[in-house]
């Protein structure tokens, strides 16, 4: 991983864990796709809506930040968000 996309980690990983309740459960995975590295950020279930926000203005915040960091390093890098594996809002 280069400097550039460790440093665009540790934003959305700062950001994320802010926002949220349980931090601790925050990660984001990286995935080279043909010119863009894809940031996929996993939260608890409790926590999407925090992450989200209503109507989702708060990830397209945080997408916004990410796309204008990208510009600042000249590398092309997206945000997926995501649950946690394995976790789901079943209560079951």
């Amino acid at each position: 991983m280069g400097d550039s996309t460790e440093e665009m980690v540790q934003l959305v990983l700062m950001i994320a864990q802010a926002l949220v309740d349980h931090p601790e459960e925050v990660t984001v995975e990286v995935t080279e796709v043909a010119d863009t590295t894809v940031l996929t950020l996993r939260v608890a279930f409790k926590d999407r809506g925090r992450v989200i926000g209503r109507g989702g203005h708060i990830a397209q915040s945080v997408r916004i930040i990410v796309q204008v960091a990208s510009m600042k390093v000249k590398r092309r890098f997206s945000l997926d968000i995501s649950e946690s594996p394995g976790e789901s809002g079943d209560l079951a």
